[in-house]
């Protein structure tokens, strides 16, 4: 997975592997090998990759499809989340309604916590 990242990454910034390679500061070959999944980068690289392409490390290694979560649109979020929300039976919903009643009054007792 991480590997089809950086190559779709990279391409989608029209580098060829040497210059990416020399961007982050490995050989060529290093590149072409972590595109066809043969090595993995070491957090240092990774870091360096995910602050290069402005994703997230869980972006390049697959464990999230959202490659910036800083950048994502509360909005886009709550209409999917509605727009899901209605196709669920009223077991689910009452679940989600009783899901998020309970996450606001731990809120609040974790703010009234911390005024006093």
């Amino acid at each position: 997975m991480l590997g089809n990242r950086i190559k779709i990454l990279r391409e989608e910034k029209g580098l060829k592997q040497d210059e990416l390679a020399k961007i982050i500061d490995v050989s060529p070959s290093t590149i072409g090998m972590y595109e066809i999944n043969k090595r993995e980068p070491n957090n240092e690289i990774t870091l360096k990759l995910a602050e290069y392409f402005n994703v997230s490390t869980d972006y390049l290694l697959g464990k999230s499809d959202i490659r910036n979560p800083e950048k994502v649109n509360i909005d886009d979020v709550n209409v999917a989340f509605s727009s899901g929300y209605k196709g669920l039976n009223e077991t689910n919903k009452m679940i989600i309604k009783n899901t998020i009643e309970g996450l606001l009054a731990k809120q609040k007792l974790d703010e009234d916590e911390k005024e006093n």
